[in-house]
């Protein structure tokens, strides 16, 4: 029993003492922080949430992925970014180089098993298109969806955008995506990057593969999982008086973030740079998309097609049903 009881007790001391030290993975994390985010006032909270860890060493009793998922939750507790992240990297090394074509490849395989976002397009009673787009893919990749998608809508009267599970992504495909609401090109933000203090303008693009979505009723669905570019979509078609946002108040994460490799072992996301509206000089960082129609997830699909309903029967505008179809279906829709 003594012999039994003292290996394991060596075993448990030979599993702990075999984990790494986190306090220099803390430590080159929060250099990385120091010299990167965007928001240099919080990082005193930053330095003090590392301070109590090392001096704690709760961390040291984690394997690598619970600790890199703690931290990316403690991280986003203090600073109220969530677009800090933290990733544990099991297969990570360095000396491989990476063949871009061959990941871009990859990439855009999986990304196409998912059809590039694009989960749902159709055309509702009444003559509403309606999209359920759920991530920016890479633009390159993407066009060609989102330019039969809008094709395939162009002739409808209003537009639902289903963004409630949208989690952002390419900024490149969020600049495309706008361009289809926009007849010439159009200055819809800068960004700002800390690292190398340069400003860079955002525009629209003034010709798009499919055809333009202009001078008609647009509505945008939000949730609480509404996040980054999906935010952005929604918020600059917005001020602009463009669109009507219905649905709960999105995630809150304005900011764009540059990826930094700690000890070859993690991947730490840090924003970096400062997304600024040309319209109103602001963003929706730790804010959210506020709707215009505040409802529940649930409720917000039914309530913009009742909104696009009454517009087409209050301008008495043609579709494929009668006026009188239109009021029963609007009256089915709210019972």
């Amino acid at each position: 029993m003594k012999k039994t009881s003292l290996l394991i007790s060596i075993l448990l001391c030979s599993s702990i003492f075999g984990q790494s030290d986190k306090s220099k993975i803390l430590k080159e994390i929060s250099d990385k922080i120091k010299q990167n985010y965007i928001d240099e006032k919080v990082f005193k909270s930053i330095d003090s949430l590392f301070q109590s860890e090392n001096k704690s060493g709760n961390f040291n009793l984690l394997n690598e992925k619970d600790f890199a998922q703690n931290l990316t939750q403690k991280l986003r507790t203090v600073t109220k970014d969530k677009h800090f992240f933290v990733k544990y990297l099991e297969n990570y090394t360095p000396e491989k180089k990476i063949n871009i074509k061959e990941n871009e490849k990859l990439n855009n395989f999986h990304n196409s098993l998912e059809n590039f976002g694009f989960e749902k397009v159709e055309r509702l009673a009444g003559n509403i298109g309606y999209i359920n787009y759920k991530g920016f893919a890479e633009a390159n990749s993407s066009e060609k969806v989102l330019e039969s998608t809008m094709n395939f809508v162009a002739n409808t009267n209003s537009l639902i955008i289903d963004l409630r599970e949208n989690g952002g992504g390419d900024n490149e495909m969020l600049l495309l995506f706008c361009s289809y609401f926009f007849n010439k090109k159009t200055d819809l933000y800068t960004t700002y990057f800390r690292n190398s203090g340069k400003t860079v303008k955002n525009k629209t693009q003034s010709k798009v593969l499919g055809k333009k979505y202009l001078n008609k009723n647009i509505y945008f669905l939000t949730s609480g999982k509404t996040f980054s570019a999906g935010e952005a979509l929604a918020y600059f078609l917005q001020e602009i008086k463009m669109a009507t946002v219905i649905g709960e108040k999105t995630g809150g994460a304005a900011n764009p973030v540059d990826p930094f490799f700690i000890q070859n072992k993690y991947m730490l996301l840090v924003p970096d740079g400062k997304i600024t509206s040309t319209i109103s000089g602001k963003n929706w960082d730790h804010i959210g998309v506020i709707p215009d129609v505040n409802v529940s997830v649930e409720n917000a699909l039914k309530t913009a097609y009742v909104l696009a309903l009454k517009s087409i029967v209050n301008k008495k505008t043609k579709t494929d049903l009668s006026e009188i179809e239109l009021k029963n279906l609007i009256i089915k829709l709210e019972q």
